[in-house]
């Protein structure tokens, strides 16, 4: 066990042997922290969180009460493999939030970056991957093996299915269950979720440009309010990123996507 002589444990806290707690962590009452767990500066834990598995938290998030980390998953598949759960810097990760280990079939990994809200009781599955900025309202829950892009927004209690992908600068109303993907940029909504347009205030908020913008209704166009087939739009789409770099996140998605597009 490594603990910084200025962290501060409440006596409460169980923190196992071989745990890594760094300088200026607060941990308050009730906390259990594993043997493999290791903690970045400033984190504060309120009260009775469970940090479990081969688990590493970074720099300055603020992890509130009852909130689970890196606990065995849900995948009837798993059996005890040492996977791993990472989690980057300034976190809001509110009460109740449950964040599963990944498994050896989803690559071992669930991977979390930095600056994002997960608030009351949303869900994280095994293998998820969740860029920065992003935000997961109250109840919202994942499937296994999604990923979630830079500055995406999923409504409180919409669920995600299994490998899922949602863009970034996408929002998902509330509500929702999303089957398919999300393109980046576009407002999706409903159960299944279809598209609704495209986020164009969250962009201007972003500082994305007028040029930029253009391009992404011209890519929304080709996908949804054109007479094109997803193949044709795919290749219309494809060409213009080549000249718009706001483009290649369509191009990503059309590459990694494996349950299709919401159309």
């Amino acid at each position: 066990m490594a603990i910084d002589k200025t962290a501060i444990i409440h006596s409460s806290s169980i923190i196992e042997d071989g745990a890594i707690i760094k300088a200026n962590v607060k941990i308050g009452p009730f906390c259990h922290i594993g043997a493999d767990v290791e903690i970045g500066e400033g984190t504060v834990l309120n009260s009775h969180v469970v940090i479990n598995g081969v688990t590493k938290i970074g720099k300055e998030n603020h992890i509130f009460q009852f909130v689970t980390i890196g606990e065995i998953n849900q995948d009837l598949k798993y059996n005890n493999e040492p996977t791993r759960t990472e989690i980057g810097d300034r976190n809001h990760i509110r009460e109740s939030v449950t964040i599963h280990r990944g498994t050896v079939q989803g690559g071992g990994l669930t991977k979390i970056g930095s600056d994002n809200l997960f608030m009351v009781n949303a869900h994280i599955a095994h293998d998820c991957i969740i860029g920065d900025h992003c935000i997961l309202a109250n109840n919202a829950t994942l499937g296994g093996h999604v990923t979630i892009d830079d500055y995406a927004i999923i409504g409180g209690m919409t669920a995600v299915h299994q490998f899922c992908n949602i863009g970034a600068h996408a929002m998902v109303g509330g509500c929702s269950g999303v089957a398919q993907d999300v393109p980046p940029y576009v407002i999706a909504q409903g159960n299944h979720a279809t598209p609704f347009g495209l986020n164009i205030e969250g962009l201007k908020r972003r500082g994305f440009s007028k040029e930029s913008m253009q391009a992404i209704r011209k890519a929304y166009k080709f996908l949804y309010r054109s007479q094109l087939s997803f193949d044709e739009a795919r290749t219309q789409i494809i060409e213009l990123a080549k000249q718009h770099v706001e483009l290649n996140r369509f191009v990503k998605l059309f590459e990694h996507s494996t349950r299709g597009i919401i159309r």
